[in-house]
């Protein structure tokens, strides 16, 4: 299996990628979010003249953003300058238009995005939303990269999101699985949404990623200690905003493993303002955890969705996982311990999982 890190794009931290690449990590996915970090394009532009083994991309693209095209010529100048290494992940982006008091594309759109996107990835011609017609007319001299495969990877969290995988990607990015039984029934999605279009999924080429936090246990630790919550707990309170965000904008009721949390969650995000509540939902996302927020990382709220376990109990996880089809995790720690938590994460795991 391969290990990867998911990066909130940040210019001034290119060394970030590069101690990630020092340490084996096999991808860095570098978030997409205009209003909480830096252009992820410029970053990745830095990072490919800084690397030379990593493989880059977006992680993920966010298609309500940019239209297809810009995407398309934003990664592939990227492939111009690490060819061969360059992937292209994208997805709805809940939080990034969300927070700009927008909403991501629904099923249908993101669908059409897609469809416009997978030829422009390949630098064919596509059609835009009038119809009229759509291609890179000056790949020459070097200005962008099409020669060497962009692998589409597209994210997805639910089953018609999965299924757009299965229809359009070379590879699908997800949640965290907890089991193999788990994988399967992701496999099932995909398979489902590539069956709709009479295409037939290899399993074996087709290329699967998980976004999650990993920790490795010290002997004896708690799942919620401090220096536990220290490298995970941003990811952790991320699951809570997203499932928060699904409750206010659709009424869905939140995971079990959130029940006990709750009620006071909800009635402290309520004393926002409505007007500001979709700023201040996503404050600290993926990086830090606002002080009034820290109560809410209780240990169930650790584990749901993150990796959290001793050595051997995450390689006998990751390894499961594997032989049930998933090729690779992302890693996603605090800001703060970000390196520390790479090399923790490096030394017990990157080359011992099969």
């Amino acid at each position: 299996m391969d290990i990867g890190v998911c990066v909130a794009s940040h210019i001034r931290d290119i060394d970030y990628v590069v101690h990630a690449e020092a340490l084996g990590f096999s991808h860095a996915w570098l978030a997409d979010s205009q209003m909480l970090w830096s252009d992820c394009y410029a970053t990745l532009a830095l990072a490919a003249t800084r690397t030379s083994r990593i493989q880059l991309g977006t992680g993920v693209a966010v298609s309500g953003t940019r239209p297809a095209a810009v995407n398309a010529a934003g990664i592939a100048t990227i492939n111009a300058l690490a060819p061969g290494r360059t992937f292209f992940g994208v997805g709805a982006g809940n939080t990034a238009m969300r927070i700009m008091g927008k909403k991501p594309h629904r099923i249908k759109e993101f669908d059409a995005y897609l469809s416009a996107l997978q030829p422009l990835l390949r630098g064919a011609e596509a059609t835009n939303d009038d119809g009229q017609p759509i291609i890179h007319i000056m790949p020459d001299e070097g200005f962008v990269n099409f020669e060497e495969p962009i692998p589409l990877y597209v994210s997805g969290f639910g089953p018609r999101s999965l299924g757009l995988a299965g229809k359009h990607g070379d590879g699908a990015v997800m949640a965290a699985p907890r089991s193999a039984a788990d994988m399967e029934r992701v496999w099932h999605m995909i398979e489902t949404g590539a069956r709709e279009v009479g295409r037939e999924i290899d399993r074996e080429s087709y290329y699967t990623t998980a976004l999650t936090c990993i920790v490795v246990l010290e002997d004896g630790e708690a799942v919620d200690s401090e220096r536990v919550k220290g490298q995970c707990g941003a990811m952790a309170a991320a699951a809570v905003h997203f499932a928060y965000d699904q409750y206010r904008n659709f009424g869905h009721q939140p995971p079990n493993a959130l029940a006990s949390i709750w009620d006071d969650y909800v009635a402290m995000m309520e004393q926002v303002p409505a007007e500001r509540r979709h700023q201040r939902i996503h404050a600290g996302h993926c990086c830090w955890v606002l002080p009034e927020e820290e109560r809410f990382l209780t240990p169930d709220v650790l584990r749901a969705g993150l990796m959290i376990g001793t050595r051997d109990a995450l390689i006998d996880q990751l390894s499961a996982l594997s032989e049930a089809g998933l090729n690779q995790v992302m890693t996603l720690p605090n800001f703060a311990t970000r390196h520390e938590s790479l090399e923790e994460v490096a030394k017990a795991l990157v080359g011992n999982v099969p």
